[in-house]
């Protein structure tokens, strides 16, 4: 999954959320430099990723775009996940309530900011400027989406034809979204009950 489910997945608890976010960001025994429920949010993160990749319909969203990126499908499905929740109306009503959530979602951020690794405070204003939560309704801020994620790989420059392919395959792709994501959803809160939060 990437930024914005992670976000939405930590069901708007900010630490939780802080976790979630720079999971990533945090190698190893890092994650133990950080206030428990911050922690919690680290392993939620990697709890999901987990989840994710073992989905059945994640397997089978890869597959429309491992022509074009083969191992690096995974990561192009995140982002295609991100725009089919922007744009799904059980999770976000409207677009106001998708604004809503990006804001609130930045202003925990930049609140929690001085404990959070550097690296990540560092996207935090473009993370903000261009509304990235947000703009993944957009099929332009999914080009875009697409673009970094190529730059980020190894060998790997065709995010046109993985752009392409997105395209192509969209309903087949919103259909895995839809059946995968009710499940992590549900996931994601039985993890968080377990440590106590629901």
């Amino acid at each position: 999954m990437n930024y914005l489910a992670h976000a939405y997945l930590s069901f708007n608890i900010p630490e939780i959320l802080a976790g979630n976010m720079i999971s990533d960001f945090v190698k190893g025994k890092k994650q133990y430099d950080y206030p428990l429920a911050i922690q919690v949010g680290i392993r939620l993160h990697r709890a999901i990723d987990t989840f994710t990749d073992s989905h059945p319909f994640t397997k089978q969203a890869k597959t429309f775009f491992q022509p074009a990126v083969g191992a690096y499908s995974g990561a192009f499905v995140d982002v295609a996940y991100d725009h089919f929740l922007a744009k799904d109306a059980k999770e976000f009503i409207d677009d106001t309530s998708l604004q809503a959530f990006a804001t609130s979602t930045y202003v925990s951020l930049n609140g929690l900011a001085p404990i959070l690794p550097e690296r990540f405070v560092a996207l935090l204003p473009s993370m903000q400027q261009h509304n990235w939560l947000y703009n993944y309704q957009f099929m332009d801020g999914i080009e875009s989406s697409f673009k970094n994620v190529a730059r980020k790989a190894t060998y790997l420059d065709n995010f046109d034809a993985c752009f392409q392919l997105f395209q192509a395959h969209y309903i087949s792709l919103e259909w895995c979204y839809a059946n995968f994501f009710k499940d992590v959803k549900k996931m994601a809160i039985s993890f968080l009950r377990v440590e106590g939060y629901f």
